[in-house]
């Protein structure tokens, strides 16, 4: 079963933010796909619940440099 997770993401502003946000999301375990829209900061995650959590999605965010804006 998968589940979406929409959030907004403040911090980034370029394409290559975009990229690394999208490609560090993308080797998380459990996560099929990741949509990243620069303008707006907003960024779409299907992944699997089962394997992992929004906090975690959150967490890598923060992580990769962004801020997850709750």
């Amino acid at each position: 079963m998968t589940q979406t997770a929409h959030l907004t993401v403040e911090g980034m502003s370029c394409e290559g933010c975009a990229k690394r946000l999208r490609e560090a999301l993308e080797r998380l375990e459990g996560v099929s796909a990741v949509a990243v829209v620069l303008d707006g900061g907003q960024v779409t995650i299907a992944y699997d619940p089962a394997v992992t959590t929004v906090p975690i999605l959150r967490e890598a965010i923060e992580e990769t440099g962004f801020d997850a804006v709750p």
